[in-house]
């Protein structure tokens, strides 16, 4: 290795050392960028390091949990990965994800790298990654502030994945998009998906448009939902129709809450709450078969995995039933909300909308959600709280759909333990998800604690 690497390693461990002696912070991301002015070209260094595979995991939903999963099969093999866990998954964080993990000698030992990565900063870090699979999980709107258009977001990616063409892509052809990509790229790709409906809403016929393979815009009709913006599609101009999918997950069950499937030979008992989790592990199942890595231990790992992530939380709090869950773009909504209408006893619901950096600006997503089904739900209540909890109130307003707003969940999470329904939904966007998690878990303590002194 160049000293100037050694280098750049050498300072962003310092610089991580020093960030947390300070307690300014988890130093995942400065360390990476101090490496990357030093030497910009440390993150291609870093990767060649890797003895076996590199594996990136993109798209608009299920990129943390996919990666996880991938981490831990992986890891059930004995083999060592380098990952992200963080979810720092632009240029400076996957750069420190590299340089953090070196030996002594600036040297990695890792037979794998698994390395989540922003859509718009996929440009930047493929060519230099020069991954030997890249996952793409769909492509939906995101943060308008950020990702602007999903065409926008579309572009992106073809850009990342072309410049490196010997990548092989994994792509879930049940997303229009994403099959449409992976189809004009010219990259060696595989797919995966479901061909058997999941949710509870009746399949619609629906259309749209969508990228063609010269570049104009195809006309199409959605002949069965199996999920919100992902189904079986066909072009009646063309002919042009989502494939028969090379991994698919079949026998799909619901009981308990909680979903069984079937992948190839593996039959995996109740494992994920929300559909789209049976998306993340297919993903995750196609791409290590694709690489031919170990998966002796993928069904083990599979039904003891935490697909939660620290995004999902069952608590009980004053003797009633409270769910957290993260929704923080239209296809995360839709998913909730069909959670919630799998559940058929009256309920109370807490909605809070924010509008961070970290959130996105912009909420006028809101309006691509269909909101409507909330009223087939069985609410007895529906608050709306945070920053843009008026813009919530309008949106359910226009489907005439009642509901309150609080500045103080706190007080209303406990009012609505205390005297509600006893079956208490929270959906937060993501600034609010680490804070209401944190109260949610110190009331049910104090009613443990209550309990105790009974």
């Amino acid at each position: 290795m160049k000293l100037r690497s050694r280098l750049a390693i050498t300072c962003a461990k310092g610089t991580s050392a020093l960030i947390k002696k300070l307690n300014r912070g988890s130093g995942v991301t400065l360390p990476g960028y101090v490496a990357r002015l030093i030497d910009p070209n440390i993150l291609s260094v870093m990767a060649s390091q890797i003895r076996e595979k590199t594996i990136v995991t993109m798209g608009t939903n299920g990129k943390t949990t996919t990666n996880a999963i991938l981490y831990k099969a992986l890891k059930a093999e004995g083999k060592t990965v380098i990952i992200n866990r963080t979810g720092a998954n632009m240029l400076n964080g996957i750069i420190s994800a590299f340089v953090l993990a070196t030996d002594k000698h600036g040297q990695l030992n890792a037979d794998y790298a698994c390395i989540e990565v922003d859509e718009i900063a996929s440009v930047g870090v493929l060519p230099q990654l020069k991954p030997d699979c890249a996952l793409l999980t769909n492509i939906s709107r995101d943060q308008l502030d950020r990702f602007g258009e999903v065409d926008i977001t579309f572009d992106k990616l073809k850009t990342a994945v072309t410049s490196v063409p010997d990548t092989t892509l994994i792509i879930n052809c049940d997303d229009i998009l994403s099959y449409s990509l992976a189809e004009t790229s010219g990259n060696p790709f595989v797919t995966y998906g479901i061909s058997e409906q999941i949710l509870m809403t009746s399949p619609a016929l629906r259309s749209g448009k969508v990228f063609s393979a010269e570049n104009a815009e195809r006309n199409y009709s959605m002949i069965s939902s199996i999920m919100e913006q992902l189904g079986i599609y066909h072009c009646p101009n063309c002919g042009w129709e989502r494939p028969d999918p090379d991994f698919t997950a079949t026998q799909i069950t619901l009981k308990d809450e909680l979903y069984a499937f079937d992948m190839g030979d593996l039959h995996l008992d109740s494992t994920v709450r929300t559909p789209y989790n049976i998306y993340n592990t297919l993903a995750a199942y196609t791409a290590l078969h694709t690489m031919h890595a170990p998966m002796a231990h993928f069904k083990e790992m599979a039904e003891s995995f935490d697909y939660g992530n620290n995004r999902e939380e069952i608590l009980m709090i004053n003797g009633a039933r409270v769910q957290l869950h993260l929704s923080k773009n239209p296809i995360g909504f839709q998913q909730k909300i069909s959670l919630v209408l799998k559940d058929p006893k009256p309920k109370d619901i807490i909605i809070q909308i924010n509008d961070t950096y970290q959130d996105g600006e912009d909420v006028s997503w809101l309006w691509d959600v269909d909101f409507q089904y909330l009223a087939d739900s069985n609410a007895a209540t529906i608050t709306t709280c945070g920053t843009r909890k008026h813009d919530m109130g309008l949106r359910l307003k226009y489907e005439d759909i009642d509901c309150t707003s609080t500045d103080d969940m706190r007080s209303r999470v406990e009012e609505l333990t205390e005297n509600g329904t006893k079956n208490l939904y929270i959906i937060v966007n993501y600034s609010g998800l680490y804070r209401t998690n944190r109260m949610l878990k110190e009331l049910a303590q104090n009613t443990k604690e209550q309990k105790g002194e009974q």
